[in-house]
């Protein structure tokens, strides 16, 4: 067999029978058992699964960055038929970056805050022999423009905490595929990125990858970001590999439970909302305008905000003149990109910080007119529930302490009705009551998600103000929190704002849509119509960047 021959013969990576422990204080965790998988020369395979499936080890296992406790327990990894899984570690680093790149989940965490992103991308070059100190810069500019970075040569002089989201991913694009690798590894490369900056990532590396022809393996739990990128899915649980195959085939007619309850969960533009009865009789865009103060909890009018920036004339208007209100008993979507305002629509009606102009009136009232009394009752009556269930959640306070906590500081019943309260929440959000005495870090994500929807619930309010509470969620935890707060919506008549990037998550919660760009609201309908008919070129643009919309996966 000549050599051309057996190089298309023999796959580019094949894993066979991997299996990958982790010694704990709790004893040995087997977190991956028995994978097999194979990825061709300019193949880009997929590997889905929810948290703790063993995706991401598998991919660490690949590269041989297992973290602390982790070890390759049986096995073979071969790349290019060299195996590698007992490869020594100095072997590994002329391995990583020279023929297998990586991309990881969040460029903040994994890149250097106080190094430049020229320094970073040099060293991977200097390590690999790839540039000399008279043509590194060259060279970092040139792989900073492959990824596309605008003034790469400038860019390259800043340091990571001034580049936004997607530029920081586009460095570490960069900083792995500089020295041209056969082998990219994208872990969740984009989860955290908004729709259409996420779209724009992935064709950065679906072009760069096409040029090398470098193979993908891309780790994801977003079932449409496969089906749109991967020739072939890898469907992963508990560790083992449950279903593998064409991605068209996998998504479009899956065969084991767990790849149909996840193809079954995942969001879609093309369902409409969890609530069907919300369209039994037609509904009009929320507008101030067309109903009475009665009708609306919240009114937005003229909402302004604007911040004024050191050292430069202009000030950065945030959000600019909206007007729209939330219906009682409903729930108002505000969506867009990074930047355009939601957020910070978001923190004035939850009073933490002022509007420049404008106002916003709660069920009639001027809430820049509150006394401190009245201040009082309307915090006790708008609760937040934040993207984050990690960081919201002290670490310190056990399950109890934290739902309680509201209930103590406006010294709401005597401390047997707090208890008993207390376990009423867990109760309405499906927690056992074992969870009482534990710790946030002792609770799944979706587990951690449920306890700040409940201390949210303790006092009662009329109105929630959800700020991406799904979108750090895997699709099946992600389903279970969007489904619990419709029904708690239909159980206590809660109105919620909901703010999101995911358009898909929008259609199966919202009653209304709000689009948000450059700090205005450019659309405002009914979910029906957003989805069905948007009218704004911007809108339809967003539509248009949701991974796996035309293959319209339900």
């Amino acid at each position: 067999m000549s050599k051309e021959q057996q190089s298309m013969s023999t796959p580019l990576l094949s894993v066979e029978g991997l299996a990958v422990d982790f010694n704990t204080t709790d004893g040995v965790v087997h977190a991956v058992e028995g994978v097999d998988l194979e990825i061709s020369e300019g193949e880009t395979v997929a590997i889905v699964g929810e948290s703790g499936s063993g995706k991401s080890t598998t991919a660490m296992a690949i590269i041989g960055l297992l973290a602390g406790g982790g070890r390759i327990a049986a096995g073979s990894i071969r790349l290019d038929g060299r195996e590698i899984s007992k490869a020594p570690e100095h072997e590994m680093r002329a391995i990583r970056g020279r023929h297998i790149g990586l991309v990881p989940q969040d460029p903040m965490s994994n890149l250097n805050p106080v190094a430049k992103i020229g320094t970073q991308v040099a060293e991977t070059l200097l390590a690999h022999g790839l540039a000399n100190r008279q043509n590194v810069s060259a060279k970092v500019v040139e792989a900073l423009e492959a990824a596309g970075l605008p003034d790469a040569a400038k860019r390259a002089k800043q340091y990571p905490h001034e580049f936004s989201g997607g530029m920081r991913q586009r460095a570490l694009i960069a900083i792995g595929l500089a020295c041209k690798p056969r082998l990219l590894i994208a872990d969740e490369p984009t989860s955290a990125l908004d729709v259409t900056v996420q779209q724009t990532i992935l064709d950065q590396i679906g072009t760069m990858t096409r040029e090398l022809g470098t193979a993908v393996l891309l780790i994801t739990h977003d079932l449409g970001l496969a089906a749109e990128r991967a020739e072939r899915v890898i469907v992963m649980h508990r560790g083992k590999v449950v279903e593998q195959g064409a991605a068209k085939q996998i998504l479009e007619d899956p065969q084991h439970p767990y790849t149909q309850s996840l193809v079954k969960a995942a969001p879609s533009v093309a369902i409409a909302r969890l609530r069907p009865e919300a369209f039994t009789s037609p509904k009009e865009a929320p507008s101030a305008a067309d109903t009475t103060p009665t009708d609306n909890i919240v009114e937005f009018e003229n909402l302004t905000k604007v911040y004024p920036v050191r050292g430069r004339g202009d000030d950065f208007v945030a959000v600019n003149d909206v007007s729209l209100v939330i219906p009682r008993g409903e729930t108002v979507a505000i969506v867009g990109e990074s930047g355009s305002g939601k957020t910070t629509t978001a923190r004035m009606l939850l009073k933490v910080i002022e509007p420049t102009s404008g106002l916003i009136r709660f069920e009639g009232k001027d809430i820049s007119t509150l006394s401190r009394a009245e201040t009082r009752d309307f915090r006790q009556r708008v609760q937040p529930i934040f993207q984050d269930p990690y960081s919201s959640l002290n670490p310190m306070f056990t399950i109890e302490r934290l739902i309680a906590e509201p209930l103590e500081f406006y010294r709401r019943g005597s401390g047997s009705d707090r208890r008993k309260r207390v376990r009423q929440l867990l109760d309405d959000v499906a927690l056992p009551q074992s969870m009482l005495r534990r710790y946030p870090s002792e609770l799944s994500g979706g587990q951690r998600q449920r306890v700040a929807i409940a201390r949210a619930l303790a006092l009662s309010p009329d109105l929630i103000v959800c700020d991406e509470p799904v979108s750090a969620l895997d699709v099946l935890v992600q389903d279970q929190i969007l489904r619990l707060l419709g029904d708690l919506q239909r159980e206590y008549g809660l109105s919620y704002l909901f703010i999101s990037h995911d358009l898909a998550v929008v259609r199966l919660i919202s009653d209304y849509v709000c689009v948000m760009k450059d700090g205005s609201l450019v659309e405002a309908a009914t979910s029906e119509e957003i989805f069905t008919n948007p009218r704004d070129a911007y809108t339809r643009r967003l539509l248009a960047s949701i991974p796996g919309n035309e293959l319209n996966i339900a």
